[in-house]
Parts: structure tokens; sequence; C-alpha cells
């Protein structure tokens, strides 16, 4: 069992600006990140640098200064290392996924970094084959450096749609169409207060002026209400607009926006380190969305946290609040123009999936309710399987809590009053559970000849 003073997981831009500070103060750090390189999702690295997906000017410099910042300490990084949980003894389980083995690390504090969530909300037919998230999309882009091939619709709310529609467009695939169902985004009154964040308007005319040039179309209002796959493999998608006019178009694949949340779900809570347990932090997007520069500045908040708390020093005054405040109001100006709220989920029809993992559908949770007696969210988890698959709730809980409040007119329960607060679900190798010795053991058995 390996010693350290702090575990940071997750090498996005809030876990490597936490190991970065932490490591600067003389902590013995180790980050841990499950893919094959540093980057998170905000700034995934491609397989092959040549390939790079073009990315804003500022938002690059911001991740080469923090990679820089990093290599300069002896914070120790390990890739293609995924965090399994933390046991009951206060230990914390890392499968190293190169070595096909389980590392058990005795830590004094743990940061968690593994980034936000991305939001769906559900339609006819998101489920099919070929519908996937915007987020998706663009880190499979990062990664590859090759844009989708086939048509492509861009459908949901934000402005990720259209970074995604520019890096589309940058590599040679731009998309059909985007379909952003706000009205308000050119709205002068609610645009406004997006004057004091000069960057986010500049980088939203990068965007557009790339798109306007390839003659990609923005359809403000719109959105998709269902998709329906095709007899000849594509999908079909029912397209209504703020008008009330519907519309159809066939496309290859629908990629799906609809904001980003906190993930926290199934993650240990935050909390002081007892005789057994270490002192646990989160930190960037899985706390609280707002974005790449509010996820550095909050990566060395949490540093802060955990220095003042292992070494008895004094907490630090950081400009990094001031800059997480800001870029929390920043969000908020966003949301004012973008569209993030829940649609009345009550009125989706029966057979419309709810559940993915289980096979659940709105019929099956909407009969559930409209009883006499309400169910309560852990009775809507054990008696219509709701958040019990593989997924652990993270794509219907949501939903099946908004279901809930919509039908009694009540404020919507939080994720853990459905699924508790229980670990991810991971696959682990068997070889990793077992060791390397004992598995290379079993390996050399020779096969039974009569099998």
């Amino acid at each position: 069992m390996r010693s350290m003073d702090v575990l940071v997981i997750g090498g996005g831009p809030a876990g490597v600006a936490a190991a970065a500070e932490m490591a600067r103060s003389g902590l013995k750090v180790t980050l841990c990140e499950q893919g094959g390189a540093l980057g998170g999702a905000i700034h995934r690295q491609p397989g092959n640098p040549a390939r790079a997906v073009p990315v804003p000017r500022a938002q690059s410099a911001r991740w080469h200064k923090l990679s820089a910042l990093l290599a300069k300490t002896d914070a120790e990084v390990l890739t293609f290392h995924a965090f399994i949980g933390l046991d009951a003894t206060g230990a914390v389980l890392v499968e190293d996924r190169r070595q096909g083995r389980l590392l058990v690390l005795r830590v004094r504090a743990l940061v968690l970094a593994v980034g936000g969530l991305e939001r769906v909300v559900p339609r006819p037919g998101w489920h099919l084959p070929g519908v996937v998230t915007v987020g998706g999309l663009q880190v499979m882009m990062k990664v590859t450096g090759r844009g989708p091939a086939g048509s492509v619709l861009l459908a949901g709310s934000g402005p990720l749609l259209l970074a995604v529609a520019a890096q589309m467009t940058a590599l040679g695939a731009p998309p059909l169409a985007i379909l952003e169902r706000s009205r308000q985004v050119l709205s002068p009154l609610r645009a406004a207060p997006l004057l004091l964040w000069p960057r986010y308007l500049a980088e939203a005319a990068g965007y557009m002026r790339r798109l306007m040039q390839a003659g990609v179309p923005w359809r403000l209002g719109s959105s998709v209400q269902t998709i329906r796959p095709t007899d000849d493999g594509r999908l079909e998608t029912v397209i209504v607009d703020g008008a009330g006019a519907v519309s159809r178009i066939v496309v290859d694949k629908v990629a799906l926006h609809d904001g980003l949340r906190s993930n926290s779900d199934g993650l240990p809570p935050a909390a002081h380190a007892t005789d057994r347990n270490p002192h646990v932090v989160l930190a960037g997007d899985c706390r609280e969305a707002l974005g790449g520069v509010a996820a550095i500045a909050d990566g060395r908040n949490a540093a802060q946290q955990v220095i003042a708390r292992l070494t008895g020093a004094p907490p630090m005054s950081s400009a990094s609040r001031r800059i997480v405040d800001t870029e929390r109001r920043a969000q908020q100006a966003l949301a004012n123009i973008f569209d993030f709220g829940i649609p009345d989920l009550l009125k989706l029809p029966d057979e419309t999936i709810l559940c993915r993992c289980e096979g659940r559908t709105v019929g099956a949770l909407r009969q559930m309710l409209a009883t006499d007696d309400q169910p309560s969210p852990r009775e809507i988890k054990l008696n219509g399987r709701i958040g019990m698959g593989s997924c652990q709730g993270r794509f219907c809980v949501e939903w099946a809590g908004a279901m809930l409040a919509q039908q009694t007119c009540s404020a919507q329960p939080a994720g853990a009053e459905f699924i508790g607060n229980r670990w991810p679900s991971r696959p682990v190798a068997i070889r990793s559970l077992l060791g390397p010795a004992v598995a290379d053991a079993i390996s050399s058995i020779p096969p039974n000849e009569s099998d």
C-alpha cells in the first residue's frame, strides 16, 4: 500500500491547477487521469498532435500555461489510472489500466476533479443509435482530429452548439443545421449583461463568422421534438419552431445538448478527515459547472483548502475565489439568453424512454405517479427501476425527479434521494482484481483438451 499526502483524481483544468498548487507548497501529490493524456473534456489532447481541433487562442494559452506550471513541480502524474472508490478503511482504490492491477493508496487528502455532466432532455427517440451528445461529438473530434461522417444535426441550447459546429466546419464536416431552442439569444436587452465579459462575445463572434462563411443555418426558437428511425438506417427528426410550424429533416446523426450540471453523483461527500478517511474536496465542474476559467480557479481554491488542512497554515485569501464568483455571474448571464429549463415532461408520449439502462418509459413512471399515495423517490427507484442501471441514475434521475415535481407541484428532489450515495459503476478487469501474479498463473494453465 502506497502512502502520499494528496491524491488528485481528474486531469482536466481543475485537477491540474490543484495538483500544481499543492505540489508548489511542498506536499507530496499524485495526479491520476483515466485517459492517456491530461486535458479533460475542455483541453482533450489528440492522438496525433498534427490533427488538433482548432480552439480559441485564449483557451489554448491558458492550458499551455497551466501545463507548464505543473511540469515545473515534482507532482507525480499517472495516466490510464481510473478511480474506483474509497473503501471502508479509508483507502483509495485506483485501477492501473496499463499494467492491469488495482492500487490501494493511503492518502491524507483526496481532491476529486472529475468534470461535469452533459444534460440531454428526454424526447421520443433520444435513445436511438446515431443520437449522441454534442459534448461527446466534440471529444471524438478532439481525439481523432476528424469531423463526423455523414450529415449531422445539432440541436438543443447553449453556446457549446456554436463551438462544436465551428469546429466541425473547420475540419471540413459542417453540420447540416444548428437548432437553438432559445429565441432570446439575439435579444439586445438579455444579451447586454454579457458586455461585462467581452471574451465570451469575441469567442462567439469567431464561431459565427466561420459558420456564416460556410453557410451553416442557425435556426433560433427551433427544437427537435421527435426522432424516428428510417428504413434505410438514418434518422428522421420532427422539428417545431417558435411559431408552432412543423418540419422534418432526415440525417445520419443527431447531436443533442441541453446544458451542463455538476457531477457529485456517487462520489464521497466533501468532508473533514476522520481517523479512517481522508479529507475530501470537490473541485471544478463536478462541484459547480462554470466553465474552464472557473475550473482553474476552483482547483486552486481546493488546493488552498487542502494546504491549510494538512499544514496548519491559515487559509489564504485568494483572488481565485473572486474569479469563481465572477464566472458564476457570467454563466448566469448566459443562462439568461439560452434555454436550459426543463419542459413539461408529463406531456411526453408514454413510449418515450426515460431510463436508457433499464428501458423504463415515461408511461411506466406516469402510471406510478397516478396513484393517490404518491411514491417517494426511493420507491420510484426500487419499484420502477429508475436509476438502477449501470449509469446509476446519471441520465435519468434528474428527469424522474422533474416529473415527480411537476406531478405534485412541489420542489424537485435531489438525486441522492433516489440513488443515495454510492460509487460509480466501473468495469474492472478480473486481472486487476486478482493481481498480475495470480492472473499470469491462471493464464498459464493449459486448456482442458476435452473443452
